[in-house]
């Protein structure tokens, strides 16, 4: 490393050649000699340069872009010199250095206020629904207009999800520390709710849920240390033991099965298709389960209680966050080596959630116990893309299901939605 450094401090130069997967930014793949500390400003304007001509329009104006250079796997956030002697690479060849255009800022577009902190929030479509510590469950547009409060559970509503949506009526399940699942009926054009089920079996407080790709069951787990899976079928009875009712005529229903296998509370769970789910949880593992025969396919250990996780179909990969300040990368398929794959740090206390682009395989967002919500780049470990500021309590929750909206609930009581502007348009 030390003799790395001596090459690089002793030529003040070092030889480039820019590469670029997005062809309209496309230049020619010749060497340019340029200063070894030179960073990602110069190198925009230098590339900017280069495509002053592509970048005029019929008045000659020029347009400016900003760039994101990757050296090596890694996005550049130091002088370039600094960033060759981290990753042992000599700069005696060409650097070959890829650019992309750079991640726009997130914008800040509503904040949603309640009357309790928010601990559960998912979107789908043109929908948002949240869970608070005052046993409620709120329905809001995506344009931030409150449409409905729902009250049935007596302790504080730990997870949502949607179930399905249509024009007339949507259908979604929440969980709570009264140690109940709840499955409702919305009729968006009246703007009633119903309660069509409750699930009972758990013993203690429901902490998260997921429901299948294909809405026809849902998955719930908690401080029982046990994972239900239940059919989101309102006529599902099964053959053995028939579904009571309440005297109100609501349905008890019991889950289809109950897996056993984590020691401590379970923290978050997720179908990762029709038939196999991820867990994590405060034992300090992450469990990949067959939901349909029931058993453990692979697991992870921490060193670590797990607050939360996000599998992601694009990258197969999942990330987790702990307690302590980091966020790790884990990769499912493989075969040797570490699971971690990467390991970010930027947050000054506990990690509490954590979510992944639907659309762009290297970014996912985070948010803790610090009030902050960051952006990040998977290349890039130490330094967030960008930091979401708002919140004045500990975050507690986020969704990213809408790749259009950023959302986030905290201990201030208020939902805040940030716009993603690098929503790509056919």
């Amino acid at each position: 490393m030390d003799r790395l450094k001596k090459k690089i401090d002793l030529g003040s130069q070092i030889q480039i050649k820019f590469i670029t997967k997005q062809e309209i930014y496309a230049v020619p793949e010749f060497p340019f000699a340029v200063d070894a500390k030179i960073q990602c400003e110069n190198l925009n304007k230098l590339v900017n340069e280069l495509l002053k001509e592509k970048l005029s329009d019929d008045n000659g104006v020029v347009k400016k872009v900003d760039f994101d250079f990757l050296v090596n796997g890694e996005l550049l956030r130091t002088p370039l010199d600094i960033h060759l002697s981290h990753k042992n690479v000599s700069s005696e060849s060409n650097v070959v250095i890829e650019y992309m255009e750079a991640t726009p800022s997130p914008e800040p577009m509503d904040c949603l206020i309640h009357d309790d902190w928010v601990s559960a929030i998912h979107s789908m479509g043109s929908w948002i629904i949240t869970g608070c510590y005052d046993n409620s469950i709120h329905i809001w547009t995506n344009k931030g207009k409150h449409k409905t409060g729902i009250s049935g559970h007596s302790g504080p509503v730990k997870a949502v999800q949607w179930i399905s949506i249509s024009n007339d009526s949507a259908t979604f399940v929440s969980g709570s520390q009264d140690q109940s699942i709840r499955v409702w009926d919305w009729d968006i054009k009246k703007g009633t709710t119903n309660c069509l089920q409750i699930g009972r079996g758990h013993e203690r407080s429901v902490e998260c849920i997921s429901v299948s790709p294909d809405s026809t069951r849902f998955a719930t787990g908690g401080w029982d240390t046990m994972l239900k899976i239940w059919s989101s079928d309102p006529n599902y009875e099964p053959a053995d033991k028939p579904a009571k009712k309440l005297k109100s005529e609501t349905k008890i229903m019991p889950p289809i099965m109950t897996l056993k296998g984590h020691k401590e509370n379970i923290s978050s769970v997720q179908f990762i298709n029709n038939s196999d789910l991820i867990t994590a949880s405060w034992d300090h593992t992450i469990k990949h389960w067959d939901g349909e025969i029931g058993g453990i396919k692979t697991e992870i250990v921490g060193n670590k209680s797990f607050f939360n996780h996000d599998y992601s179909d694009l990258n197969g990969s999942v990330i987790a966050c702990s307690s302590d300040r980091h966020i790790r990368l884990y990769d499912l398929r493989s075969k040797e080596g570490s699971l971690v794959k990467g390991t970010y740090s930027s947050h000054t206390q506990w990690v509490t959630t954590v979510r992944w682009s639907k659309s762009e395989e290297y970014q996912f967002v985070s948010g803790g116990y610090d009030n902050q919500m960051k952006l990040w780049d998977t290349r890039s470990s130490k330094v967030p893309l960008f930091e979401l500021t708002g919140h004045e309590e500990k975050v507690m929750c986020s969704d990213w299901s809408n790749q259009k909206l950023i959302l986030s609930g905290g201990a201030d009581n208020t939902v805040r939605i940030f716009k993603n502007k690098n929503v790509k348009t056919n």
